[in-house]
């Protein structure tokens, strides 16, 4: 069978979590202009309004639906993946993009934030896999992609609760695809530096920001764009040979 150099997703379905904003939303777009239909899942009470705006956009309205939904809460999470499959009849794609961040010193870290991090950041990750995850192992075939971060391969100053999670998804992303890509489903994880959406702007806004780049060898931060592209890739029909790998996309700052 001749190989096709292409990135499209024509005749795919993806569902992406923490899609209202940000590298979710960015991802959803990116999929959408590839030819994708796309669930758009998040919180935000405005993400069906985000994903028929942009469906417009891309020239596919009738390709895009956004559920709201709890992603800590098994019952709601597991509802909105039947609604997706409702709505498109397959998930192909999964992308966990959902993601929060509570700074604090190590001594000064709370039980509440503890907890909040972990649930939004690993164990929604968890079932979310799991609840799609046998959606696609019925099937025979899939591809999930899971957002890590850098954090979760080296230590961030006041970072603790986030690291953990972080490293909690990358090592789930392993055993995922150890388990069930021998069954057609591929996992992998993408593990960004800064990124450069709202929340990361305001965030390494200033001192802090110039700081931190000059940590990073490209003495930049990364675009939500370029964490798109590589989850296109992980999405399309040229990796089908990459499981378990956790793509660190940190202009050299975890090369040190």
């Amino acid at each position: 069978m001749p190989f096709h150099y292409t990135l499209s997703l024509d005749g795919k379905v993806a569902l992406i979590t923490g899609a209202a904003a940000g590298i979710g939303k960015t991802i959803a777009e990116a999929y959408l202009n590839q030819g994708a239909r796309v669930v758009l899942i998040d919180r935000n009470p405005e993400v069906p309004g985000i994903a028929a705006q942009l469906a417009t956009q891309a020239g596919h309205a009738e390709d895009a639906t956004g559920i709201i939904a709890d992603l800590t809460d098994k019952t709601s999470l597991e509802a909105a993946v039947t609604e997706a499959i409702a709505a498109f009849g397959v998930i192909d794609i999964l992308v966990n993009s959902a993601g929060v961040v509570e700074l604090e010193p190590a001594e000064e870290l709370s039980e509440t934030n503890w907890d909040k991090t972990l649930s939004i950041n690993l164990k929604s990750v968890f079932m979310m896999c799991q609840a799609v995850g046998r959606h696609m192992l019925e099937r025979g075939e899939g591809r999930i992609i899971n957002l890590a971060s850098q954090a979760g391969l080296v230590a961030l100053d006041q970072h603790l609760a986030y690291c953990a999670s972080k490293a909690g998804v990358i090592s789930l992303t392993q055993v995922l695809a150890l388990e069930w890509s021998p069954r057609g489903v591929n996992i992998n994880a993408i593990s960004p530096t800064v990124v450069l959406t709202e929340l990361g702007r305001k965030a390494w806004a200033g001192e802090v920001g110039e700081a931190m780049k000059q940590k990073i060898p490209t003495r930049r931060f990364a675009e939500p764009e370029e964490i798109a592209m590589a989850a296109l890739y992980l999405a399309g029909p040229g990796s089908g040979m990459i499981s378990g790998e956790n793509l660190v996309i940190d202009g050299g700052y975890t090369a040190q």
